[in-house]
């Protein structure tokens, strides 16, 4: 399965150059691309096979042609990648995915207020106010007296 990330947008319009000298049926004989209806890249007013010319840009890209078997089920990373490159896509309006519609939760039932227990804080300890010692059970320092 080929990547299109090293695809750019100038190895696109090479690819697009070479579609508009060749032909459309011209291109896609060369290179052994199907048409595909219903994807095209949109350039300039004119419409492209989006399979061909993403296989003979990532040819361009890497040196090697991406076949249509590479592109698997789905053309969704090359959409994705020529969108990104700054083309339009057109695309058949059952592939169009709406965005997903999320099912209503129940409402939660109201919530019971968790009593936590708290540590018991210590009182500080006394200090002799001369020699800040700390104070035996009896409060008299032993130093000071």
């Amino acid at each position: 399965m080929a990547t299109f990330s090293s695809v750019s947008r100038q190895h696109v319009l090479q690819a697009i150059a070479e579609y508009d000298s060749r032909g459309g049926t011209g291109f896609l004989d060369v290179y052994g691309f199907e048409p595909l209806p219903g994807y095209a890249v949109v350039h300039e007013g004119r419409s492209y096979d989006l399979r061909a010319v993403v296989g003979v840009a990532h040819r361009f890209a890497t040196g090697r042609l991406a076949t249509s078997e590479e592109f698997g089920s789905s053309t969704d990373g090359a959409v994705a990648i020529l969108r990104k490159r700054g083309f339009d896509i057109t695309e058949p309006a059952v592939a169009v995915r709406a965005a997903p519609v999320r099912a209503a939760r129940a409402p939660r039932a109201p919530r019971t207020p968790v009593v936590r227990a708290t540590a018991a804080r210590e009182a500080p300890s006394a200090t002799c106010p001369t020699c800040f010692m700390t104070l035996p059970a009896t409060g008299i320092c032993d130093e000071c007296g």
